[in-house]
């Protein structure tokens, strides 16, 4: 009898399945990083928005009025909502400005939060 080398279907079975749970992994990683990639860039986007909401008053002698606004705003070709929430503080000369901005795929979470102060010029 000649001994004949060579793999078995077994051997060929076991073989194809870890490489099918290596693959399977490889991709959920690569998947997990474009994913964070994704997130980081608009929470990035979101924090200049928020800088140029808090920004705009250092820029302006603009003297807000205490309350909540919202708005829209757009930062890299993705359009983001803000809400401001304007506080006086023991100083009346200044106000105390707090941003949140929210994102498109999570509206319901903030991407970013500032606090900033105007103060008025007399």
């Amino acid at each position: 009898m000649r001994s004949r080398r060579g793999f078995t279907l077994i051997e060929v079975l076991v073989a194809l399945a870890i490489l099918a749970v290596a693959l399977a992994a490889a991709l959920r990683s690569a998947t997990l990083a474009a994913d964070g990639t994704l997130e980081l860039r608009e929470r990035l986007l979101a924090t200049w928005v928020a800088q140029n909401r808090v920004a705009e008053y250092a820029a302006r002698p603009l003297w807000p009025e205490v309350g909540t606004r919202a708005g829209n705003a757009e930062q890299g070709g993705v359009a983001f909502a803000w809400r401001e929430t304007v506080t006086a503080t023991p100083n009346p000369r200044f106000r105390r400005v707090e941003v949140a901005v929210y994102g498109p795929r999570a509206p319901e979470r903030a991407l970013a939060t500032l606090v900033g102060f105007a103060a008025r010029s007399d």
